[in-house]
């Protein structure tokens, strides 16, 4: 059918198929079927916006052309700035906006010595990540603090980022939701989206079409830093403990969920609706795999695999389409 061929010549098409294989195999192999069962639905739920909010925001700078590997630590940090702020009586919405502001400035900073040095973001970003990292270890000792004294279970503070909408479900799935339009919106619908692809496509022809390419890349860190900033505070109001160890590893995931998601590692291709399925492959196959009661070690195998398939997939489409353009 012709509405399936056009389907189909999209990247994020691969991403859903293997979004829907996925829930059919472990629905199909999970002991008692436990995989779809509500409790493990309302689980996934709760965990997988955490890392799909900041996947989001680091997809958007990958098709920008610019990599962050500081989000494992500007995550931490910005979880530290608001617990610290808790215990010296701040209220916890104005902590919140601050630790908001923190993400950002750290993601300016992230910006501004990418583009003023010219240093390639994946070693900018990687410098940062060592730096802010060794920073909150110090401060923090690695100590965890709990937050409930000030943020108590019930309260508003906590029903608005870890609360639940009718019986079961999750807030934190609707928050994901919600910045997946509102970046899509911006990225696919407004003038600053076509400068993003047009500056990740080819930069010196950006600039000479008259776009400021260091601010559209610099505005790109600064949003991955916000959404570190709020996911921070989010889990914080799920888990009511900072730990400095929070994020670890969301770097290479998040830039995971984006290539699966038909995001080109090269910039300028991608689209909001694959990293959103993107990010939502690879919560399944984490929870998939524990559900089974299978190692987590496989994880990365799984994620090899699927990520090889989604590549290859993304690139017998792009050939398919340059053949049909001739």
């Amino acid at each position: 059918m012709e509405w399936i061929r056009n389907f189909l010549r999209y990247r994020a098409a691969n991403t859903f198929l293997v979004f829907i294989g996925l829930v059919i195999f472990f629905s199909l192999l999970t002991p008692n079927y436990l995989f779809v069962d509500r409790r493990n639905i309302a689980a996934l739920g709760k965990l997988f916006p955490d890392l799909g909010v900041v996947a989001l925001g680091v997809g958007v700078l990958m098709i920008c052309g610019e990599f962050d590997l500081s989000v494992s630590s500007v995550l931490p940090f910005c979880s530290y700035v608001f617990v610290q702020l808790l215990y010296r009586g701040v209220p916890p919405f104005w902590s919140f906006w601050t630790a908001l502001g923190v993400g950002a400035l750290l993601g300016f900073l992230n910006g501004f010595i990418t583009v003023k040095t010219k240093m390639p973001s994946f070693i900018t970003t990687l410098g940062t990540m060592m730096f802010w990292k060794g920073v909150l270890y110090i401060w923090s000792k690695m100590m965890p603090a709990g937050i409930r004294t000030f943020v108590p279970t019930g309260s508003t503070f906590e029903r608005v980022f870890a609360g639940t909408i009718g019986p079961f479900f999750p807030v934190q799935a609707l928050w994901f939701a919600l910045f997946a339009v509102l970046l899509g919106t911006l990225l696919h619908y407004h003038r600053f989206g076509n400068w993003v692809f047009a500056t990740g496509d080819n930069r010196d022809a950006a600039r000479a079409m008259g776009i400021n390419t260091d601010f559209v890349k610099t505005v790109c860190f600064m949003i991955v830093g916000i959404l570190c900033g709020f996911v921070a505070c989010a889990q914080i109001a799920r888990t009511a403990c900072f730990t400095s160890r929070a994020g670890d590893g969301w770097e290479l995931k998040a830039v995971v969920a984006s290539v699966v998601g038909g995001t080109s590692l090269r910039g300028g291709v991608g689209s909001m609706v694959g990293i959103f399925a993107g990010a939502l492959t690879i919560s399944v196959i984490e929870n998939g795999l524990v559900v089974m009661r299978i190692p987590y070690f496989w994880t990365y195998v799984v994620f090899g695999l699927v990520i090889l398939f989604s590549v290859l997939s993304s690139m017998y489409i792009e050939r398919k389409q340059r053949e049909a353009r001739r």
